[in-house]
């Protein structure tokens, strides 16, 4: 590796006599050029910016005044050039950095100001494989780097709020500090590692790579945390560049800060709510700890939300309730009634969010539409000196996907009953058992260590609330690895059973529903969830 030079010790204040500006992003960009010119800093510039200042009746020199080079390949080689990255690179209080700068000429750059091509952008609306390729900026990530290894002198502006920062220093002095220099060279190799991480992601997809070589994961900061799942552990919220609708996306109307706890536990509430389509009708999930007390549908956003707290109204209290429709103000009051920590819906109406306004703790947020359950993304899990990663849960089934397997066929309410009981437990914490009947949970068995005990769980809640198990369906997100399950649900009153199947004892689990005159299929399909 390269030995550290011994240059000497960067200055406190570098005075901004030379300013390098070329964005993408031109918002801001004339009332932070003009406040540059009156403070006598001379603007160099590219292209569409350079066009862009100069309308505006600024001075500003083009880069290939500086250069003496002239743009040239559709703009694609403009700012690689000794002059831009000497003047970026040098280190001035140097003698060999000055001795060079003096012998060919270069200026020294002091500030720059560059935003990337709309790479991102041009991904999320669907842009072709070449309109990509094109988007991916090259130049600019080169100066931001350089400006940013030499922040001892340089100070780099990738936003309009980085840039806003610096001229609130120049205003008193016409010069950047150091602290400041170091906290812009971070954010700029935040950006362009973000940037790249994109581009990176974007081939994998392209190419049809699953698991590349490597793998990178970037953000842009949502919030920070008080605290992450407990009081002694910091948190952060981030966002993807282009995130899919959900929790990332959503517009909080009101209510406390979000936690870490309330993000995390949102997410599951509308990753589970959106598998069922408005076109379908209402529903509702209520979540804690990101696992399902009760899931429904309804005539109405009210009866489904009324019908999904029926199924443990003691496990709702501080929970998160998640809609698929409209919030109306029916269905507001309602919730209102109990203590809810967050609310979510696509929408709500003004009548609605005017109750909210009088329980200000409480968090409504909404996100303008329900995110796509079948779309293809990932998933990320970190474990100790790395993370898993994997393809979203994309699965669903319709009755043509089902296998009898028992000597009684199921009626069509009971393949309604266990295609809804399997939905929820898609997003139950293995090992699951869910039972429902008419399109409502009516107990639920979460994260036990066998599936036995899992299915008694859930029956044991039903009784707590008079939920009657009788002619229900009950679905197991794994297969049965022994009868004792299948009886223990029997036994409590389901008439269907949908699990997977493929243990080695499933002809045990097969007989003991025949003789317990149980229907049963087989999906195929797990949807384990840890």
């Amino acid at each position: 590796m390269p030995a550290a030079p011994d240059f000497p010790p960067a200055p406190d204040k570098v005075v901004v006599r030379r300013a390098l500006i070329s964005v993408s992003d031109k918002t801001g960009l004339i009332e932070a050029a003009r406040k540059l010119a009156d403070l006598g800093v001379e603007l160099v510039s590219t292209g569409g910016t350079r066009k862009a200042i100069a309308d505006a009746g600024l001075p500003v020199k083009d880069i290939s005044d500086l250069t003496g080079f002239p743009e040239m390949m559709d703009g694609r080689v403009k700012t690689l050039h000794p002059i831009v990255h000497g003047g970026l690179l040098g280190v001035r209080d140097a003698p060999e950095h000055k001795a060079a700068m003096d012998a060919h000429g270069i200026g020294a750059i002091d500030l720059v100001y560059v935003n990337l091509y709309p790479f991102e952008a041009t991904v999320a609306a669907g842009g072709d494989y070449e309109t990509c390729v094109e988007n991916i900026d090259i130049g600019g990530p080169a100066m931001i780097r350089s400006a940013a290894k030499n922040h001892g002198y340089v100070a780099v502006c990738t936003e309009a709020a980085d840039m806003e920062e610096v001229l609130a220093e120049l205003a008193d002095g016409g010069a950047t500090s150091l602290s400041l220099r170091k906290r812009l060279a971070a954010r700029a190799y935040g950006r362009t590692a973000a940037y790249d991480a994109a581009i990176s992601t974007w081939f994998a997809g392209a190419l049809g790579e699953a698991a590349p070589k490597r793998k990178a994961i970037a953000g842009e900061l949502v919030q920070t945390m008080r605290y992450g799942e407990n009081p002694h552990q910091a948190a952060a919220f981030y966002r993807f560049a282009n995130p899919r609708i959900g929790v990332a996306t959503a517009t909080q109307l009101q209510g406390k800060e979000l936690s870490y706890n309330n993000i995390n536990d949102t997410d599951a509430a509308f990753e589970l709510v959106a598998e069922f389509d408005p076109a379908d009708g209402p529903a509702c999930a209520i979540i804690k700890h990101a696992n399902p007390c009760g899931v429904a549908t309804g005539a109405s956003l009210l009866e489904a939300y009324e019908r999904a707290l029926a199924c443990d109204p003691t496990s709702a209290f501080g929970g998160i309730v998640a809609l698929n429709g409209r919030l109306d103000a029916a269905t507001a009051a309602k919730v209102l009634e109990i203590l809810t920590e967050v609310v979510i819906a696509p929408e709500a109406d003004e009548d609605a969010v005017a109750l909210f306004r009088k329980k200000k703790n409480i968090r409504l947020l909404t996100t303008g539409g329900l995110p796509d359950p079948l779309a293809a993304g990932e998933t990320f899990r970190s474990v100790s000196g790395g993370f898993l990663l994997q393809g979203r849960d994309t699965a669903r089934l319709t009755p043509a996907d089902l296998k009898v397997v028992t000597k009684r066929a199921p009626t069509a309410a009971e393949i309604r009953d266990m295609l809804f009981a399997f939905t929820v437990a898609k997003h139950v914490k293995s090992n699951a058992i869910v039972y429902a009947r008419e399109g409502q949970t009516l107990g639920v068995g979460a994260g036990q260590m066998n599936r036995k005990d899992s299915a008694r769980i859930a029956a044991l809640r039903a009784a707590d609330f008079g939920l009657d198990l009788k002619g229900s369906a009950c679905a197991s997100e794994a297969f049965f690895p022994f009868a004792d399950g299948l009886i223990q649900a029997a036994d409590a009153g389901c008439t269907a059973v949908i699990q997977p199947g493929g243990s080695i004892r499933d002809e045990e689990v097969i007989a003991a529903a025949d003789e317990r005159g149980v229907a049963m299929v087989f999906t195929g399909v797990r949807v384990f969830r840890h």
